[in-house]
């Protein structure tokens, strides 16, 4: 029996982490904490056999663990993982794990040092309509990918816990970066694996098209090149409706991804395949199923059951893409090579 411990306990933890920990028979989550005292009020109604701890400083010296889970706002992942691998226990983080590639070299290095388990939440991985897209591809189904076309579409952030005292997704400080932080990480991972290669370059111009009153982006506009393809990517929460949208194009057809829809149209061969994939990407980013799966992908590496490293690469590829497409907007949008992206 893994002992696990909660580190943040928002909207994300309480809906999404919790439900499917509560699952499992094989893992406990016997502490938590959060920098607002009053949250100890939702580890009670939902885990009310944990102990609560009142800084991380606490739970980190006193409760006897073996992973954390750490839910908290970017701008503290480093820090938090850090100090965790220090204290010998594997950790599990919601994206995006850290935003600096000088901060993903410490870490990964550490990590290795330790001989223990980094991993990052990739829940999108496990979307129904994503993971029947993953598995067409495979299948050849559109035949090799040379196109990708993603839009994401919002009027808004989501909603923060306590948002009385201001969204944390909209201050710099605390986020690292606007929508293209929020979004654009689930996008990197899930564009790369149906792709099938290694990113080399990103261009992205970022934009403030309605939301003045935040210091960050409301709106992204990336194209990532590979050796074969190329993605191009919308990412807003200056849009008039919610939904997602996406686009796989290959040698032998397309693959379209309504929202909760997917449809397959061959080449030549007139009519298509539908599938109902519900629920829609654009229903929300708790989904405690989608987050259950990344829990037994986390648990199999833990436990030697799977071998380590590859949720890492992607991670790391992520970081990679966030950081050059930033650097590509200042820069007026020109192409910037991605380096040090392990293949």
């Amino acid at each position: 029996m893994l002992r696990g411990a909660i580190i943040g306990l928002g909207n994300i933890a309480v809906h999404g982490h919790l439900p499917a920990w509560r699952g499992r028979s094989d893992v406990t989550i016997v502490a938590a904490t959060d920098a607002r005292p009053e949250q100890r009020a939702a580890l009670d109604a939902h885990l009310p056999g944990a102990r609560w701890y009142p800084t991380v400083e606490a739970l980190l010296a006193e409760a006897t663990l073996d992973f954390v889970d750490v839910c908290t706002p970017p701008s503290s992942h480093a820090p938090l993982i850090m100090a965790a691998l220090e204290r010998g226990l594997h950790v599990l983080c919601e994206k995006p794990l850290v935003h600096s590639p000088d901060d993903l070299a410490v870490l990964r290095a550490l990590a290795e040092q330790t001989g223990r388990v980094l991993h990052t939440v990739h829940n999108w991985h496990h979307a129904p309509i994503v993971r029947r897209t993953a598995e067409l591809v495979r299948e050849g189904a559109v035949g090799g990918v040379r196109r990708v076309v993603w839009h994401t579409l919002r009027t808004r952030p989501a909603v923060a816990v306590g948002e009385d005292a201001g969204n944390w997704r909209v201050d710099p400080q605390i986020a690292g970066g606007g929508v293209l932080t929020d979004h654009g990480w689930h996008v990197f991972y899930v564009l790369q694996r149906w792709v099938g290669e290694t990113p080399r370059s990103v261009s992205a111009r970022l934009e403030t098209r309605r939301h003045t009153r935040w210091p960050v982006e409301d709106t992204a506009t990336v194209r990532v090149a590979f050796e074969r393809a190329t993605a191009e990517i919308l990412l807003t929460w200056a849009a008039d409706e919610r939904r997602n949208w996406a686009e796989v194009a290959g040698t032998a057809g397309t693959l379209e991804l309504q929202d909760d829809t997917l449809v397959l149209r061959r080449n030549g061969h007139g009519g298509e395949r539908r599938w109902p994939c519900p629920p829609a990407l654009s229903g929300g980013g708790y989904h405690p199923g989608w987050f259950g799966a990344v829990a037994d992908q986390f648990v199999a590496e833990v436990t030697g059951a799977a071998p380590r490293g590859a949720n890492l690469e992607e991670a790391s590829l992520c970081v990679a893409l966030e950081h050059g497409a930033r650097a590509s907007s200042r820069a007026g949008g020109r192409g910037v090579t991605l380096a040090g992206v392990r293949t």
